[in-house]
């Protein structure tokens, strides 16, 4: 079952396995970035974390979406208590078992009662099946009228936080999310805009990552080279923060010297952030073409391989497999 849990831990410095653009900084997480949207974002998460029941946590792959929902979680009152983590397609295998909406039912109530006065981390809750929904909002109804029935000192002091990377108010409207359960996660939202949205971040957040994966691996490398951050501020990173962090891990690996070198980077895709002199030609180019070119450039440069080019591009093999359809449905149309 795809479930992590950690109590007080959750506020050590992020692993090499966790991403976003959040890091540790005098006993809590920091988001980096003097961008206004960042700005704007630290002020949100300071002023609700202390307080938040629910909270849906919404932005592009690779944005920061589950660090951002520790962040709260180390901001609560529940930040001692456990911090767990399932991916709403845990839901469809639970729904695939013998015991089908039951075994969805059974798995929200262990997860409810695995973070007792913690955080409860749903990731990806646009994906999770309509049925599951449907179990969620009748464990939820029946969690809230036991709590109304004992006194303060065996209440489940439970958060939960929801991450999407699509807007669910449209997947109400075509019937894809369950509306009362939309009302019920989104009674506060948190939006994370993409890197491509912020660039005058990357300097930053590039510097921190070199840092943090220079002292991880042991290397020397403490600087990183006008050229390779020149290549780096002109590209458009439909992978975010967490495909700019796979370029830097892999950079320093590479690396052998105090310097980051642009031949330690990848042959990013030509064309994703265009010089002013060829910017009008460039930009009647949809987004979504660019980020298809680029994820066939990336498998491709994988030979193939899917899983490699999901962990290059920072994203699930689910969300691979989505994209690689999309493009394919794309190309047939024109």
């Amino acid at each position: 079952m795809p479930i992590s849990r950690s109590g007080s831990s959750c506020l050590a410095f992020p692993s090499a396995e966790s991403t976003g653009p959040l890091f540790l900084r005098d006993d809590e997480f920091e988001i980096v970035g003097n961008s206004a949207a960042m700005r704007r974002l630290r002020l949100q998460v300071r002023r609700i974390g202390p307080h938040f029941r629910t909270v849906l946590v919404s932005g592009e792959a690779g944005t920061g979406k589950e660090l951002v929902a520790r962040t709260l979680h180390g901001m609560s009152q529940g930040a001692g208590s456990p911090f767990v983590v399932c991916h709403a397609t845990a839901f469809e295998d639970a729904l695939g078992e013998c015991k089908g909406a039951v075994g969805a039912a059974d798995l929200i109530e262990r997860l409810m009662n695995g973070c007792r006065r913690g955080t409860l981390f749903l990731d990806g809750i646009n994906e999770m099946p309509l049925e599951a929904q449907d179990r969620m909002l009748w464990v939820l109804r029946r969690h809230e009228a036991a709590q109304s029935r004992v006194d303060t000192s065996q209440k489940i002091d439970l958060r939960i936080v929801a991450s999407t990377t699509e807007d669910l108010r449209i997947l109400v409207s075509t019937g894809r999310f369950r509306q009362e359960l939309y009302q019920r996660l989104a009674t506060v939202e948190v939006t994370l805009p993409p890197l491509r949205e912020r660039m005058e971040d990357l300097s930053q957040l590039a510097r921190c990552f070199l840092g943090r994966f220079a002292l991880l691996y042991g290397r020397d490398v403490c600087e990183i080279a006008d050229e390779a951050m020149g290549r780096m501020q002109r590209y458009l990173w439909p992978g975010n923060v967490r495909e700019l962090e796979s370029v830097l891990r892999n950079g320093v690996l590479q690396s052998e010297g105090d310097v980051l070198e642009a031949q330690h980077l990848p042959a990013f895709a030509e064309g994703c952030r265009p010089e002013q002199s060829t910017r009008g030609a460039v930009e009647s180019l949809r987004l979504q073409d660019v980020v298809n070119r680029h994820v066939r450039q990336v498998l491709k440069d994988c030979r193939g391989n899917k899983l490699r080019a999901a962990e290059t591009l920072g994203i699930s093999r689910s969300t691979l497999y989505r994209m690689l359809d999309a493009g394919a449905s794309l190309d047939s149309l024109r």
